[in-house]
């Protein structure tokens, strides 16, 4: 008996030793500080050194990173985040590291690869990211959306005019997206304008208040050709309530599509106010 109680002492000795020394282990694995690194940047018209406005959802710029700070047997994942509305972004919760740094949005795409899987041409960065580090991309975007004149307000109706024009030429973004394959000609066709109302300065496709917006200007084929550079003029529907502050923002999109995704290009947003 003394001999069997020794050997379960024994015994219970190892399995407390085992469960000890596995907890410190994966107390050490788990023993990580915190992300603290930034990345922080803008997105900007290459011609006009302008912010590309945004929505900050799937539709608006992806920031792409992969860290590669790791061994030839591991396989980086994918880490997006979004822009914000001014076409600024920011992130403080990044581990320090080597990284790729891609952006996708309503613009000539800045990584540019052939059926085939090549890349003709890669136009993300490669970047160390410790501190605050901080990143500027130009690029060509699609459309321009520019207010013309100041909104006014009837019987709780916003009445708002703006331009939309070209921002690439139709020569260049051919030759920059022909390449990639499966060229279609109408891609260049504007397919909708929207006139988005809502209660945040952040208003676009993603948060408006659809009794109001105007979200139905449609093109079939290149019928918005001839309005290209032209004063368009929108009126809201429905009546906002008097005394109520909202904002308005246009957009326009083409039919061409980055990473599967149709893009609006915006405007910056204008405050409204109704009167009582």
């Amino acid at each position: 008996m003394k001999m069997k109680n020794c050997i379960i002492s024994l015994l219970s000795i190892f399995l407390i030793s085992v469960v000890a020394f596995t907890s410190c282990e994966l107390f050490q694995i788990d023993n990580y500080d915190d992300p603290s690194e930034t990345l922080k940047g803008e997105v900007v018209d290459i011609a006009t050194g302008d912010r590309i406005l945004t929505d900050q959802t799937n539709d608006g710029i992806r920031i792409r990173l992969r860290e590669l700070s790791w061994t030839a047997t591991e396989v980086p994942e994918n880490f997006d985040f979004r822009c914000m509305k001014d076409g600024t972004f920011q992130n403080t919760k990044l581990f320090a590291g080597h990284y790729n740094v891609r952006i996708d949005g309503p613009f000539i795409p800045l990584v540019r690869v052939n059926q085939q899987g090549d890349t003709l041409v890669d136009g993300s960065r490669y970047i160390d990211i410790k501190g605050v580090t901080e990143l500027k991309f130009e690029v060509q975007p699609f459309l321009k959306v520019e207010w013309a004149g100041t909104p006014t307000v009837n019987n709780g109706q916003i009445t708002a005019s703006f331009k939309v024009t070209r921002a690439v030429s139709p020569e260049d973004f051919r030759a920059k997206v022909e390449p990639m394959g499966g060229y279609n000609t109408n891609w260049l066709e504007v397919s909708d304008v929207r006139l988005f109302v809502g209660e945040v300065a952040y208003v676009g496709l993603s948060i408006n208040d659809n009794r109001y917006s105007i979200i139905s200007m449609n093109y079939t084929g290149n019928a918005f050709e001839s309005l290209l550079g032209q004063t368009i003029t929108v009126t809201t529907q429905g009546s906002i309530p008097a005394g109520r502050t909202v904002f308005i923002r246009a957009a326009a999109r083409i039919r061409y599509t980055t990473e599967n995704v149709s893009r609006y290009n915006y405007n910056e947003a204008i405050r409204v106010d109704i009167p009582r």
